[in-house]
Order: structure tokens, then C-alpha cells, then sequence
């Protein structure tokens, strides 16, 4: 159940030791250690906010209900450490595409296919349809559809099946687009190392302070479609410092694809986490 809004997670439950062999490539039956990678009380930052969300939730306020997505978040979060750790054996670098719908996660992809100098592939989330990973595969990306159904956003769990997929000694980047959704997908740890969030233009100015929790858990946000901004009523200053004021060391970088050395900028940023990490 997501702490937020009440909808249904789909192989949260009853997954444990499932996982397949692939010639050593793919993930193998295991026990989580519920404390992996995880903070000094068990459980991940993610974790925590998804907590203090459900004391200003009446709907999700009772006892029955928080021990039923207590449970789930800690399964989650024991898959997730999973997920980070096999990523890491490959020496790859996750890292989880977050925004409302329509604000360029997908066209993004497509750009940095043009002018990155690392190889990825994504899992690609989206309640129904391969449209967009079908986008990402026409230009020659390879991406792995995760259809959620009624869940708002991508959990661990679905992570770790499309990974299953995943060409993993041949890239070194592995995008996770979350679904479109500026609330669910913050709570959730699906396993990657950083999180970009997109926030565009045409939503107007006011998204940022708005959904903090979402950009508090951004290492970078991007403000996409600046091309659009003569046509916007939309403050660029006064959104950066919304976002500041929430995180004040985020890292923010203005794009618009028909600028390509604007998306140039988002591969040099990725590229340099990637090569910390290496």
C-alpha cells in the first residue's frame, strides 16, 4: 500500500528467495539483511519520510494499517539495498528519473543517448503501454518495461525484475524512469545511488515548495523546457531558491533540449558521479 495515496503495490509480498540464475549475470536466492546499506536504525532515509507521512494521513492513521506498511516498506527497503549492491558488483551507477508526467524524463533519455560518454540502458516504469520504452529503444537504448497497473510508482521489487533484462556487463549507467508522479515515488527506495528530479517549465512556478519531500530527495533537479519560459509566467531565481531552501546543496541545471549543450551539461554531471564512484 503507498504511504501517500492508498494504492496497491504489485510483488511487494511473497518474493523473497525467487530470484533466478542467468548464467551468474542476474540476481540468485538469498536472505536480506534488513540493515544493509541501510541507516543505524535499519532503515533508510526514504523510509523514514514515508513514516512521518502517515501521522497526517487519517485515511492510513491506524494502528492495523501502519503495521501492514511498516512490513512493506521494510521488504522494500531490504530489496532495494539488494538491487544497490548488485549494480555496484557491476560497476554500474543507478540512478532513479523522477517528475510529474509530461516533463521530459523520456525525451531527456533520448537526447543524452546523443552525447553521453557512458552506456546505459533503463528500466522504464508506466501504468500501461510500452510507449515510451519503445521511444528509447528506436534510438538503440535498451529499456525494460515495468507496466505497474494501478501503483503510482515503481517499488524495489519491480526494479529488480527489470534488471533481471538488463545488459548489465555491457553499461554503465542504469536509469530507473519512475512513474510520472511528483508524491508516491519519493517514498520509496527502488535500489539506485542518486535521484534526478524534473520539474518543467509549463507546470508553472509553484511545484518545488509545493512537493518538497519529492525535491528533497533530489541530488539534482533539472528545470527542463526553459525555451518555453517567454511564454510562461515562471521564475526561474525564485524556484531555485524554493529548492535550496528545501535542500540547500542540491545541485540545479536549466535544459532545453534544442539546446544540446544544455543536455551536454546533465551527461558531464552524470559522468562525474560516475567516475567518484569508480
Amino acid at each position: 500500500m503507498c504511504t501517500d495515496c492508498g494504492c496497491s503495490i504489485r510483488g511487494m509480498e511473497g518474493n523473497e528467495g525467487e530470484h533466478s540464475h542467468d548464467g551468474g549475470k542476474t540476481f540468485h536466492s538469498h536472505e536480506h539483511e534488513a540493515k544493509e546499506h541501510s541507516h543505524a536504525d535499519g532503515h533508510s532515509h526514504e523510509h523514514q519520510e514515508a513514516h512521518e507521512h502517515l501521522h497526517h494521513n487519517p485515511q492510513l492513521n491506524d494502528a492495523k494499517t501502519i503495521s501492514v506498511i511498516k512490513k512493506i516498506l521494510d521488504k522494500n527497503d531490504q530489496e532495494a539495498n539488494h538491487n544497490r549492491k548488485h549494480l555496484e558488483e557491476h560497476g554500474i551507477l543507478g540512478i532513479n528519473l523522477m517528475s510529474s508526467p509530461g516533463s521530459g524524463k523520456t525525451t531527456l533519455l533520448e537526447y543524452l543517448a546523443d552525447v553521453a560518454n557512458f552506456k546505459f540502458a533503463v528500466v522504464e516504469g508506466d501504468l500501461e503501454t510500452e510507449r515510451d520504452a519503445n521511444r528509447l529503444r528506436a534510438k538503440g537504448i535498451h529499456a525494460e518495461q515495468i507496466q505497474t497497473g494501478t501503483a503510482c510508482h515503481l517499488d524495489a521489487f519491480m526494479v529488480h525484475k527489470g534488471l533481471h533484462h538488463m545488459p548489465l556487463e555491457e553499461i554503465d549507467v542504469c536509469f530507473v524512469e519512475n512513474v510520472g508522479n511528483l508524491v508516491c515515488p519519493a517514498s520509496y527506495d527502488v535500489g539506485t545511488h542518486l535521484n534526478i528530479v524534473l520539474v518543467s517549465v509549463p507546470e508553472g512556478e509553484d511545484k518545488i515548495a509545493k512537493y518538497p519531500v519529492m525535491f528533497r530527495q533530489a541530488d539534482l533537479i533539472l528545470i527542463t523546457k526553459t525555451d518555453l519560459l517567454p511564454h510562461f509566467k515562471y521564475d526561474v531565481e525564485q524556484e531555485k531558491c524554493d529548492a535550496r531552501r528545501i535542500k540547500p546543496n542540491v545541485d540545479i541545471l536549466e535544459v532545453n533540449v534544442n539546446d544540446i549543450d544544455s543536455v551536454k551539461a546533465v551527461a558531464e554531471w552524470i559522468e562525474f558521479k560516475r567516475k567518484m564512484r569508480m
